[in-house]
């Protein structure tokens, strides 16, 4: 075998065992991509885990949207889990367009009220709201990341799949500018929208008949409750829970046609609450118009919430 021959062989040789190497050596691994995608879907996690207890102490006795909040755990949910065990392009933009519709609807319903509900300022909206942008600021990044070194660009259905520096810089300009928006717009209905506020304000207590029930209500129509752990001198509603169940206050007041005993107790927040034959009164969020009681026997915050009902 001639010196040339031997440097053929060798070269030949050298070329395939680097071909063999390749295809049997991954890639090198990106961390910078395993960080987003962690935290992508980690940050999906949380706001789906706000909806759910979101969705189990109120939301779940509201028609339509208490479907509407189990369909965004499980789409969060879902979507995070794609993210971890997908590594695609398309995954990620789908996750990332997934928590900018939930804030819209939340922002929508802060406005001008979805399906006859209209949301109150609570402090794990807010939260939510908030994680909702980062989430997508964290999947629109994944969406853009540029492949990593020793990736290859045969498989554009995956996340590997390079993308053109224009294209990535348009897009994360427009992610930047979505996102600024966003937090503008929840700075905004988180101003706007009103607390959880009392219902009474010394306008007097009435009675109606729901389900051939007589019930007590405040001069509006709406249903009162009362609350099984409170006693007749204290509340034990504080907090989250009086933002979904707002406390009754003001004076003492009540119409010809309430035969109980009206009277009011002192809170710790401050103001005076109506109580009912020693019972404090509270409305309820879910109730969006006069005659309703979807509050009645439900056990959430706590304990067991019932409609006052009204012996004549």
């Amino acid at each position: 075998m001639t010196w040339r021959e031997t440097m053929t062989r060798r070269g030949t040789m050298t070329a395939a065992t680097r071909t063999v190497r390749e295809h049997a050596e991954p890639p090198a691994r990106d961390w910078r991509t395993v960080t987003l995608r962690v935290v992508g879907a980690g940050l999906l996690i949380a706001t789906g885990a706000i909806h759910l207890d979101l969705y189990l102490t109120g939301y779940r006795s509201i028609p339509a949207i208490g479907w509407l909040f189990l369909l965004q755990v499980i789409a969060a949910f879902g979507l995070a889990l794609a993210v971890l065990a997908i590594p695609s392009r398309l995954v990620a933009a789908a996750a990332a367009v997934f928590p900018l519709a939930t804030l819209g609807g939340y922002l929508l319903s802060v406005w001008i009220g979805l399906f006859g509900f209209t949301e109150v300022r609570t402090t794990a909206g807010i939260v939510a709201g908030v994680v909702e942008v980062a989430a997508f600021v964290v999947l629109a990044a994944l969406t853009l990341a540029p492949a990593p070194p020793g990736s290859t660009a045969k498989a554009p259905a995956r996340f590997p799949a390079e993308i053109s520096p224009a294209i990535a810089r348009a897009g994360g300009l427009t992610a930047a500018g979505l996102a600024l928006v966003a937090l503008v717009l929840l700075g905004l209905a988180v101003a706007g929208a009103g607390a959880a506020a009392p219902a009474a304000t010394g306008t007097g207590l009435k009675t109606t008949t729901i389900g051939g029930t007589t019930v007590l209500t405040n001069a509006k129509g709406f249903t009162l409750y009362s609350f099984a752990p409170d006693t007749p001198a204290a509340s034990k509603c504080y907090g989250g829970c009086a933002q979904y169940w707002p406390p009754v206050t003001g004076p003492a007041a009540a119409g010809p046609d309430v035969p109980g005993r009206v009277g009011t107790i002192k809170r710790t927040d401050g103001p005076s609450q109506l109580t009912y034959d020693g019972h404090p009164l509270y409305t309820y969020i879910g109730d969006s118009a006069p005659g309703q009681a979807r509050g009645n026997n439900l056990n959430l915050n706590g304990g067991l919430w019932r409609e006052v009902r009204v012996s004549r």
